[in-house]
């Protein structure tokens, strides 16, 4: 996604499963290898993950 995506928005790599086809690869972008995933973040479900996100994209918005 060359222009950023907004919180929320599926990544276009994703797969049916919610996996990263681009795990591994050279082509995957610097920002998701850093993205380090924690219990704080991710929480016990998909709904705080998400509102962890879209609260940390909306405090580093320029």
């Amino acid at each position: 996604m060359p222009h950023g995506k907004p919180a929320g928005v599926p990544c276009v790599q994703l797969t049916q499963d919610l996996r990263c086809a681009l795990f591994g690869r050279p082509e995957r972008p610097a920002f998701c290898g850093g993205l380090q995933a924690s219990k704080e973040m991710c929480g016990d479900n998909r709904t705080h993950a998400l509102h962890w996100l879209t609260e940390l994209e909306r405090a580093t918005r320029p």
